[in-house]
């Protein structure tokens, strides 16, 4: 079993389990959730497993672009939906298999293969839709959650067992049983009910963003038709969301209820997907794939295809052969973040630092909220060494995003780079506590404190910040031991 594969069943397993009333009339099921879960302890719950994503699981997909584009997608719908007040975050895993996941307290991951596999936005909207209706709804929370048998460290540790569970179902199963999480089982799916109100309750989500409706049962229809055995040969998203020809003819029959209207796919849908396309396999292999499509024309947006290409040939070092490729999209009249993220880094590659960086000025100028760029520039500042202006980047982003990881990383990273060890290790436990990890945050100011070289006003902040870690730390121990 692929790596995150076992990470999606151990999630699924946690999230999963108690069966779930039936209800022949089809209530607003969420309407009427668990009592014995607050949206802030699930919330909690999602942040620590998110954490456990973070730090242990190897197909976490970090890039910036994607991740930013995810996002942005997810929010548009999220914020058409009956969110009880979670806020929802998105993000990726390197899987080539296509499913979608949503956690407790509106985290939801979503597969490569997922991405690549949807033919148009509103596919990938209505897959997102859907899950964002498990979350607003506390399906997650009536399955699992309201068995007051269950603690909530019982909760944690069975998220954290079953993350371990690397080789078989066998083993996920074996991991259930030694967290002691009483009535849990392994059972990966959604119930009947709760599939088709996540259906009606995503069409509504898809239609108010100004999506295509048909994306969702088009999506469903294809993922169907393409198995068939649907036992042995069904798709990860199929064997967690079971898929019905019932739940089928509901979709049809609501789609015909709304007026057909063509949605274009926006230009970063069709450039994520290329440059997933770009990052599979090798840099040599990726290109070779790329320029075949180019030459034989197999492809739905050349601006994208050709991304992907300059991509792989990035990858592959060919630093003017990815330069020819943005230049011939930009004489295509087509602009976007990514292409700008990517021009200003083949510059970088090639050592022209100045122009490099230009090129991201002139860009966040224009994009002046997308994360790719920002990142990318900082990243870039302190590459170049850089790093007084690199501290003073991320200081002012962090002005505006204080709990962002990446930019604390950058304060510690220019903090180094300037020989000031004790604010760079102040700046870590930033890091740390962001991460969930209190522990290793107090451990960075004790470090913090004995490196000597912070000045009156810094040591006064570092010895602040350990007194309240230290506070947080007892707390959360005294807490875990009331779960």
């Amino acid at each position: 079993m692929h790596p995150s594969q076992r990470f999606i069943a151990a999630v699924l397993a946690l999230a999963l389990a108690l069966p779930p009333a039936g209800a022949d009339e089809l209530p607003e099921l969420g309407d009427v959730a668990s009592n014995d879960l607050s949206l802030g302890t699930e919330k909690k719950i999602g942040q620590q497993i998110m954490h456990e994503i973070r730090w242990r699981e190897p197909s976490y997909l970090d890039d910036a672009d994607i991740e930013a584009y995810l996002n942005q997608l997810g929010n548009r719908l999220a914020a058409v939906s009956n969110d009880p007040g979670f806020g929802f975050y998105f993000f990726t895993i390197n899987d080539p298999n296509i499913n979608a996941f949503a956690m407790p307290g509106g985290y939801i991951g979503v597969h490569t293969g997922l991405i690549i596999s949807a033919q148009t936005e509103s596919e990938l909207a209505g897959v997102l839709g859907h899950e964002i209706s498990h979350v607003t709804q506390r399906h997650i929370a009536r399955q699992v959650f309201q068995s007051k048998q269950i603690g909530m460290a019982s909760m944690v540790a069975m998220g954290l067992a079953l993350l371990a569970a690397r080789s078989s179902g066998q083993m996920a199963g074996a991991a259930i049983a030694t967290t002691q999480a009483g009535a849990i089982s392994a059972q990966l799916a959604f119930s009947r009910d709760f599939e088709r109100e996540a259906d009606r309750q995503g069409f509504d989500i898809l239609r108010k963003a100004g999506f295509d409706v048909r994306g969702m049962g088009v999506f469903f229809e294809r993922l169907q038709k393409s198995v068939r055995l649907y036992e042995n040969n069904a798709t990860a998203y199929l064997r967690t969301h079971p898929l019905s020809g019932e739940r089928l003819t509901d979709m049809q029959n609501r789609e015909q209820g709304v007026p057909y209207h063509q949605v274009a796919d926006s230009v970063d849908f069709q450039l994520v997907r290329a440059k997933l396309r770009a990052m599979q396999g090798t840099p040599g292999d990726a290109v070779k794939d790329l320029e075949k499509l180019l030459r034989e024309r197999k492809f739905a947006s050349e601006p994208a295809i050709r991304f992907g290409l300059a991509f792989a040939l990035y990858r592959n070092r060919d630093w003017l052969g990815a330069e020819r490729e943005i230049d011939s999209i930009r004489r295509l009249k087509v602009y976007a973040p990514m292409l700008e993220h990517l021009r200003a880094d083949i510059r970088l590659a090639q050592g022209d630092v100045s122009g490099g960086l230009k090129v991201y000025r002139d860009a966040m100028v224009r994009y002046p909220l997308n994360q790719g760029l920002l990142y990318g520039y900082g990243a870039a500042l302190s590459g170049a060494r850089r790093y007084d202006e690199s501290l003073r980047f991320a200081e002012a982003q962090l002005g505006n995003m204080p709990d962002d990881v990446r930019f604390h990383k950058l304060r510690a990273e220019s903090y180094a780079g300037l020989g000031k060890k004790g604010m760079q290790h102040r700046a870590l436990a930033e890091v740390f506590i962001l991460q969930g990890q209190t522990a290793g945050a107090v451990e960075q100011l004790q470090l913090a404190q004995k490196a000597g070289d912070a000045n009156f006003f810094e040591m006064s902040s570092i010895d602040a910040r350990l007194r309240e870690m230290k506070q947080r730390l007892t707390d959360e121990l005294k807490e875990k031991r009331n779960w």
